[in-house]
């Protein structure tokens, strides 16, 4: 059934996602999802960054933890820092209740490396 459902997803080039409020999903083109999230980051004025930064904060992080001997213990270091820090990403909310339907964005940020 799932797998059905995910084979007519990919042939009709469809994406599923939710709502921003209410208990429900939302069934749109792939295309008009991203050109909804790339019109989100293009009227926000965000710029692309040329190099991933990633690496060089998780460098930052891991030197003050170590710098910080009277704070955190030598034995339980590892438990401040993300040990497979990846950049976060974001994803689109649709707000059905608007005209156009905009998206509400939510940030991944579990893999972050400052959290």
């Amino acid at each position: 059934m799932i797998r059905s459902i995910q084979n007519k997803l990919n042939n009709n080039k469809a994406k599923i996602t939710w709502p921003d409020k209410g208990n429900t999903i939302v069934i749109l083109p792939t295309h008009q999802y991203e050109t909804k999230i790339q019109n989100f980051i293009q009227d926000n004025n965000f710029r692309k960054a040329t190099t991933d930064p990633t690496n060089a904060f998780q460098t930052q992080i891991e030197q003050t933890i170590k710098g910080s001997t009277t704070l955190i213990p030598k034995d339980s270091r590892w438990k401040y820092k993300n040990m497979n820090p990846s950049a976060p990403s974001i994803k689109g909310l649709i707000k059905i209740h608007k005209p156009d339907q905009p998206i509400c964005p939510v940030i991944k940020w579990r893999n972050a490396p400052g959290i």
